[in-house]
């Protein structure tokens, strides 16, 4: 077994537009400590409680189906995943699920912002979005120069933004580069009644083209509770400050950047940036050993 030195991270903020994620690149470890890595994960994931086939519950709003091959765990455990990866959880995540091996995987958190109209599906303008996120990139990364953290680029568009009417699915991949060199962020938000179910995919830059459509396919079995779901939405119901525009470009930070709030507000943004440390990569090698 080797661990792939180079790490892809498909991330998907929870409510704002751009943070930085780091591809990283680190030395391969040796055989010894390979193996002792290798033995405390695994003993850490068997310690978790995963649901290996059925409707799993993510949290009280919606429910995805478990399809055969594929593994889920709920809030509690997706938190500690999360917190062993590295990335300052806040425990607002709802739910993981990945493959068996755990090749690759999908993280599902509710941001409770209101109903999303949808008025703005035929004006996604992908070039001025695009300039959108630039020009906030921008504000961020010179407040991030002024914290001594590393900055990001964005540099285009992998997946331009697309709306499904049917799903009432948001999708969209953006092309950025770091210091540790490109990373893809791949975000996709699921409307409902009361807010967004924000998805966070991440797999390895190698598997990309292939890890995409098993998760498409995978959100297909994604769905709100009747009373959660976007057709739900009753006359009254707390309304979005935002439309799909603004989930995009990220809604209240551009607007921060706009009017000088940014510097207040980045400082604690900043401190909850991901950073998914060396054991991330570890979910990639393709064989996660388990308990039976």
């Amino acid at each position: 077994m080797k661990f792939r030195s180079r790490i892809l991270l498909c991330f998907a903020a929870s409510t704002l537009g751009i943070l930085p994620v780091y591809s990283q690149e680190t030395p391969e470890p040796s055989a010894g400590t390979e193996e002792s890595a290798q033995k405390s994960f695994d003993d850490f994931i068997n310690s978790l409680s995963w649901q290996k086939d059925g409707i799993a519950q993510l949290g009280s709003r919606a429910q995805i189906l478990v399809p055969d091959g594929y593994r889920f765990t709920g809030s509690g455990d997706t938190s500690k995943l999360m917190e062993y990866y590295g990335n300052l959880s806040n425990g607002s995540e709802l739910g993981y699920i990945a493959p068996i091996g755990m090749e690759w995987f999908a993280v599902f958190q509710f941001e409770e912002v209101g109903y999303v109209k949808d008025d703005e599906k035929d004006k996604l303008d992908a070039d001025k979005i695009l300039k959108d996120l630039q020009e906030g990139q921008q504000a961020a990364n010179n407040e991030l120069i002024r914290l001594n953290r590393p900055t990001l680029t964005v540099n285009g568009w992998h997946t331009k933004p697309f709306y499904n009417t049917k799903t009432n699915n948001l999708e969209w991949a953006i092309r950025l580069s770091s210091s540790g060199g490109e990373i893809l962020n791949y975000k996709t938000k699921l409307l409902g009644r009361h807010g967004v179910m924000d998805v966070v995919l991440v797999c390895s830059e190698e598997q990309l083209a292939s890890v995409v459509p098993q998760y498409q396919e995978l959100l297909e079995g994604f769905s709100y509770k009747k009373e959660e779901s976007y057709a739900a939405y009753t006359k009254g119901d707390k309304i979005a400050e935002y439309g799909l525009i603004g989930l995009i470009s990220g809604g209240g930070l551009l607007l921060a950047a706009k009017t000088g709030l940014l510097a207040k507000l980045w400082k604690p943004i900043a401190i909850g940036l991901v950073a998914i440390g060396a054991f991330l990569k570890r979910i990639f090698k393709g064989n996660t050993k388990e308990s039976i």
